[in-house]
């Protein structure tokens, strides 16, 4: 009903302008406020938490109300309870702790925070394609059951129960797994120096498969399930591309015009890479991005890996 101080009465949810905050607002996270900020910027107002004071300035510059919190610190996270209306959550678990090595303690903290009051209504998390371990090359999509290997990737999987959990008090959950992202513009964002440094890939016949999706085009999925995504839904998010890892630096040295890195056994790799590395040499799977493209209904503008890894092809990208 209409009155002193809404003279136009309540206006209908379509209308209201949707506080959105951004979890993990780094480079990704950036991409996706420039999205959210664009044709919707009438009716979203886009906050975010950071721990850096450093970065209020950089925040405010991009149109972003800065939030001071740490993940890390649950007391300084109860403002945010009953904030927003929609959530993106990007922040990613600690590295291992004593006794935490399979714990996302900051996601634990989060949801714990967006439960004091009303909840959002929407949440949306940035996982990792790491929690479906080695499938040997193998088509997965989201009805896979998860096999995390390594630690990092467990720590993904208890965050992912955390935002189930969150699911069960009447939010939309979108859980976004995520393989490599890579674009020309972000920091360590291509292969190039890699390259440069000649690191050496697997020997074709004992390479894995590996996946991809372009730093704007995940932006663009983070925003497409914030509006669009169905409750409760995992969602593989990546692009077309079907190529072996040592293929995939192979394409990137062409379109470099720097040399192809060299290729080792297994065993040689095992005794010359990092382990770090090799963590990403002993899975391999190719994901299937058919519910992404239906239920988000995303158009990837970088399908292939050529597209983003091209100089020429992200001057043609202006929307961050």
């Amino acid at each position: 009903m209409p009155s002193n101080q809404t003279p136009l009465g309540t206006l209908p949810a379509r209308f209201r302008r949707q506080r959105v905050l951004i979890v993990g607002c780094g480079d990704v996270g950036l991409r996706t406020a420039g999205q959210l900020g664009a044709p919707q910027s009438q009716r979203v107002r886009l906050m975010a938490l950071t721990s850096s004071p450093e970065r209020v300035r950089l925040l405010r510059a991009c149109g972003i109300t800065p939030l001071l919190g740490n993940l890390d610190d649950a007391h300084s996270l109860k403002r945010l309870s009953g904030l927003a209306h929609r959530v993106i959550h990007l922040a990613p678990p600690p590295t291992d702790r004593r006794g935490e090595s399979e714990r996302d303690p900051r996601s634990q903290n989060l949801v714990r925070a967006l439960r004091l009051r009303t909840p959002p209504g929407v949440l949306v998390y940035g996982s990792t394609t790491g929690v479906y371990g080695d499938c040997a090359g193998q088509r997965v999509n989201e009805t896979r059951a998860v096999r995390p290997h390594t630690p990092r990737a467990q720590r993904r999987v208890d965050a992912e129960k955390w935002m189930r959990f969150l699911g069960r008090s009447g939010v939309r959950v979108s859980v976004l797994r995520i393989p490599g992202i890579y674009a020309t513009d972000r920091e360590g964002g291509t292969p190039r120096e890699r390259l440069l440094k000649g690191t050496p890939v697997l020997m074709a016949k004992e390479d894995v498969y590996t996946n991809h999706i372009h730093a704007n085009d995940l932006a663009r999925a983070c925003a497409a399930a914030m509006w669009r995504g169905k409750p409760q839904r995992l969602v593989n998010v990546c692009d077309d591309t079907d190529l072996k890892m040592g293929d995939y630096f192979d394409l990137a040295a062409d379109l470099y015009g720097l040399p192809k890195p060299p290729r080792l056994s297994r065993t040689d790799a095992n005794a010359a890479l990092p382990l770090m590395l090799l963590s990403f040499m002993n899975e391999s799977r190719r994901l299937d991005n058919t519910r992404m493209k239906k239920e988000l209904k995303l158009q990837l503008r970088y399908p292939h890996v050529r597209d983003g890894l091209s100089p020429q092809g992200a001057l043609f990208d202006h929307g961050r």
